[in-house]
């Protein structure tokens, strides 16, 4: 894949070999990652102006949205998503290579929440009385093993960490079902796409609704038919809460066409006359 004639600085969840490292490799030159210890870190870095994007996880095909990531875009960013990219998933189980003969137990199993939840079913099966210790992604799960070969511990990572932090894989591919991606989104403070070759060439645009303070019946039906009608095809619609009661929520919403479609455009007024405020994150294209 093309990269950018310049090298970007770009944010990502970190240490290195974590899955967002991996992701964005994928679409940046490796001279310009700047790991942080966890996405609103990355967040807060382009915000600020730190750094030119950022990259994180939006969603896994297993576990859902990162409700994390969905929280501090809505609530504590004026960031626009500039390119989607979907990366597959593949979970192994991994210990310092001192305690390869066998012998002993392993007396906990570190990594990503996540990740922890991808593999739920094997880690019942082969570890249900062993603490399952939460990290900040799956690298630092990796990389925490490495660091530490007096204890008897586990990650669960990719193969990358593996062989970044010098780790044995005792079994892979863990992950409960197979068909595991996640998405994650590159984010800038600026409104456009990512300029390099690759992508799918169908445009999405994320729009994030706030339904009418009078929280009149039939209210969501109404914003579903101003897409409806218009043909515009919804691969995505979730609701987060508000965080100011309980049954506030705001809606998310990922829609297949350009926001500079005329029906789109039409779609936008329509939901402004219903008293609805939206926020777009802007059209950008998925890579895979």
């Amino acid at each position: 894949m093309a990269k950018d004639t310049f090298t970007p600085s770009v944010a990502y969840l970190g240490p290195e070999a974590s899955f967002t490292h991996v992701a964005a490799t994928q679409l940046f030159d490796e001279a310009g990652l700047v790991p942080h210890p966890t996405i609103p870190d990355c967040i807060e870095a382009v915000s600020a102006g730190h750094v030119a994007y950022a990259i994180v996880p939006l969603e896994n095909a297993l576990e859902g949205s990162v409700p994390l990531t969905i929280d501090y875009l809505f609530h504590g960013s004026e960031l626009f998503i500039n390119a989607e990219i979907s990366t597959p998933i593949e979970q192994h189980l991994m210990v310092n290579k001192l305690h390869t003969n066998g012998s002993g137990k392993v007396e906990s199993v570190h990594s990503h929440p996540h990740a922890l939840a991808q593999c739920h079913k094997y880690l019942q099966y082969h570890y249900r009385r062993v603490p399952l210790i939460q990290t900040t992604s799956t690298a630092a799960a990796a990389k925490y093993v490495a660091e530490h070969p007096e204890q008897r511990i586990a990650a669960i990572g990719n193969r990358l960490a593996a062989e970044k932090y010098d780790l044995h894989i005792s079994e892979e591919s863990i992950h409960d079902f197979h068909f595991n991606h996640t998405r994650f989104v590159v984010l800038s403070l600026r409104k456009g796409q990512l300029e390099t070759d690759g992508h799918s060439g169908q445009p999405k645009t994320t729009l994030m609704v706030k339904l009418p303070e009078d929280d009149r019946s039939g209210v969501l039906h109404q914003i579903l038919s101003v897409f409806a009608w218009r043909k515009l095809n919804l691969s995505k619609i979730e609701s987060r809460p508000l965080k100011t009661g309980l049954g506030n929520y705001f809606f998310i919403i990922d829609v297949m066409e350009s926001e500079e479609h005329p029906m789109m455009k039409g779609a936008m007024e329509e939901l402004a006359a219903l008293h609805c405020s939206v926020r777009s994150f802007g059209t950008y294209f998925t890579y895979a």
